[in-house]
């Protein structure tokens, strides 16, 4: 089973880039809300799905506007366990 996370964003030439984790807290409700909201926050996310089985997380976002590193710091600021 999986959830999609999306921004409405307005259309512009963006550079977008894809990246895969697993999050040990992704598979269940409460830690997803939390990273959900981890990631909406932050500029330049695009989309982000979770597969709840395993808790891999598939992220979409505009490199022009973040990196890989600065959303996998910003989850581990939150308590989140990246693996």
């Amino acid at each position: 089973m999986s959830m999609t996370i999306e921004k409405n964003v307005r259309k512009e030439v963006r550079k977008l880039k894809d990246m895969t984790i697993i999050i040990k807290e992704a598979t269940r409700e409460e830690p997803i809300q939390e990273l959900e909201t981890i990631l909406m926050q932050m500029d330049g996310i695009e989309r982000a799905l979770v597969d709840i089985t395993d808790g891999e997380v598939k992220i979409t976002y505009n490199e022009s506007q973040v990196n890989d590193e600065m959303i996998k710091n910003r989850i581990r600021q939150h308590g989140l366990h990246l693996h």
